[in-house]
């Protein structure tokens, strides 16, 4: 049995203004299918997307970004846990900022969370505490979050399910001959120092702050899955199937 962490971004949660219904119940069907094998830890985006379809308010003030995903949280959390209930699996909702691995004390209160979320067949969900917090408390993204609670919750792989099919030589959106990579053992400076190119108003990194939660999964001698979220043909068959089709597994085991 290993211990997975599923992160899922803005773009795959909510579609046109809306919450994505459909991909959401493909994914809780996923997990569902996942804690049969495994143990998972979800960390879910979407709240200020999610708050978003409720009052349109401009998300590049701090503040009505505050009050989004404040509006947000609820809608997700509510989503989740009206497609949990349908089989059966307790939610929990965990808010987290980059000071809480900073501090063992806090550190280790989540760990001891998690552990007995685990003992009583619960699902763990984790956002970032946008509400608040002052920026200096913020990962910023949910990639780092991601990576950070895989590493202290002693997950094993860390699954980014993006909108992407997962990293390419080069960019495929300017080259239509770029190769997706199926493996990645390193990564360079210069791919660590890449702008940040969201593909979505409510995404917060696009490429780079997956490979830089790459890097920091590889330091910790963990590995990351990066594949598609709109469809989970390659991340069900490479989770439960043990088959490698699409997507890139970041790890340094040579």
């Amino acid at each position: 049995m290993k211990r997975i962490v599923i992160k899922v971004g803005s773009s795959v949660l909510i579609d046109d203004g809306n919450i994505a219904n459909e991909r959401m119940l493909n994914l809780v069907s996923l997990i569902v299918d996942l804690r049969k094998k495994h143990e998972v830890i979800l960390v879910t985006s979407g709240a200020v997307a999610a708050g978003y379809t409720a009052v349109q308010l401009n998300k590049y003030v701090p503040t009505s970004k505050k009050v989004l995903a404040s509006l947000g949280q609820p809608i997700l959390m509510s989503s989740y846990k009206n497609l949990f209930d349908i089989f059966d699996i307790t939610i929990s909702q965990i808010l987290m900022t980059e000071d809480d691995f900073n501090s063992r004390p806090h550190t280790e209160i989540f760990q001891e969370i998690i552990e007995r979320i685990f003992k009583n067949d619960i699902l763990a969900i984790v956002n970032e505490n946008d509400i608040s917090t002052t920026p200096e408390q913020l990962f910023g993204d949910n990639d780092q979050l991601s990576a950070h609670v895989t590493h202290y919750a002693g997950a094993d792989m860390l699954v980014i399910l993006s909108d992407i099919d997962g990293y390419y030589d080069s960019n495929p959106k300017d080259n239509p001959k770029a190769k997706l990579r199926k493996q990645v053992n390193e990564l360079t400076q210069e791919e660590l120092d890449q702008e940040f190119t969201p593909n979505s108003k409510f995404a917060s990194g696009g490429i780079v702050t997956k490979l830089k939660a790459a890097q920091y999964i590889m330091e910790n001698n963990l590995e990351m899955f990066l594949c598609n979220g709109f469809d989970l043909t390659s991340v069900r068959s490479y989770l439960l199937d043990n088959v490698h089709e699409k997507g890139t597994l970041f790890t340094s085991k040579k």
